[in-house]
Parts: C-alpha cells; structure tokens; sequence
C-alpha cells in the first residue's frame, strides 16, 4: 500500500505556488540558474542541496524545473495549518538525529515511481551559509536506490525573509552539477561506509557552490 498520497489539492497548491514563487523571483531578484542541462528531464532522481534558509525548497523547486518531493523535519507538521501546507506542496515527514524507517520507505517509493526527490543532508539550516558536515541519511536513501544524484548548490535564499527582500534585488543563484552515482557497495553497509558516502555526496555540492561558502569541505572539493 502506497504510503505517501497526493490529495486533490496537492497540484493546485504545487503548479499555483511554484507560479508565484517563479514570478517573485523574476520580478524582485536577479535569480540565475546554471546547469540546466545536467538536470534529467525524467525519471527517478535524488537532488541533494545545501540548506541556508526556509526559501531554499521553492527555490530549488521552481529552479529544477521539474515536479519534485522534498523530505521535511518533522517539527514543520506539528502544526495542523503549517503542516497542511508543508504536506500539500509534496513534502513528507523525517525525524532528525535518529534513523527513521517510515521516511526512508517512504523516499523508495517516491524513487521508485519515478519522481525527484530533494534532500538537505546537512539536516538543518546552516546560520552562517557555509556548508556543514552531512547527515549519513542521504547516504542511506542514495545507497538504498539506484537513482543518480543531483548535486545543487544554492546562494541569496538567506536574504529573502520578512518583506524588505522585495526592495531590493538580491542575487539568488542555483548552480546543478552534473549527476553522478556513489560507489557499489556489496551487503549492508557499515558506518564508516555510509559517512564516506556522505562526504562524497557533500564534497559534490561544495564543488557547484562558490569557494567561499564550502565551508568544512573548502579544501575537500
């Protein structure tokens, strides 16, 4: 039985959403999106970003082009209004700092119909933009499915908050990598395997973002 279900106002909230989000952008930022050509135009992809602020999933959303899942903290859908929201834009739930089975099923089935799906495994915003160490999770989802993996490096998003954004043109800017597959591993993987994973899905990201904001991976790239 299919665990996550697109309600009737899921595409209405999705397509209307995506089209303010796009015109905002257009009209208030110096928005520019580089490596549209790297980004699959179908079947399953796992898009791994790094996380600088809340506008970050419109963002990536409207700039990838292509109907995508997110997976979301879990404390965004204690709220009954905040998590109708949340929910009908595609996202579903993730406890953080524990491995969460329900998610990670979850993450399969959207893969294996076909979908995007974008993650952050840094697993929380950063407060100073610069990119933090990842999560082993998005190792696990990547390891778990055969989809190749989108690298996507944000820049801007942490300028647009409150109002005064729209007075002023930020530059905002999404740069996509080129996909790329982590390393076949033969049985479970062990710890030390799955944090490798993870550095080797990071140090792709830390690649398609600007030097100063690699943060713990500014020499690793």
């Amino acid at each position: 039985m299919a665990m996550y279900r697109e309600n009737r106002a899921m595409p209405w909230f999705y397509y209307v959403g995506g089209t303010i989000a796009r015109v905002l952008l257009t009209l208030f930022t110096r928005w520019r999106v580089n490596g549209k050509e790297n980004i699959p135009r179908e079947g399953p992809l796992l898009v791994a970003a790094n996380h600088i602020a809340t506008a970050d999933p419109p963002v990536l959303s409207v700039s990838l082009n292509r109907k995508v899942v997110f997976m979301a903290k879990e404390e965004l859908f204690r709220s009954r209004l905040k998590g109708y929201f949340v929910r009908n834009f595609g996202a579903f739930p993730v406890h953080r700092g524990r491995l969460d089975a329900r998610a990670l099923r979850q993450a399969d089935e959207m893969l294996a119909r076909g979908l995007a799906l974008a993650i952050f495994p840094e697993g929380t915003r950063s407060s100073n933009g610069q990119l933090q160490r990842a999560l082993p999770g998005s190792a696990l989802i990547a390891t778990r499915n055969c989809a190749p993996i989108l690298p996507a490096g944000i820049t801007g998003t942490e300028k647009i908050k409150g109002l005064a954004w729209l007075l002023r043109r930020h530059e905002i800017t999404v740069t996509f990598g080129q996909p790329f597959s982590l390393p076949s591993v033969n049985g479970r993987l062990t710890k030390a395997e799955l944090a490798e994973h993870a550095e080797l899905i990071m140090r792709r990201i830390a690649a398609v973002l600007p030097e100063s904001r690699r943060g713990a991976y500014q020499h690793d790239s």
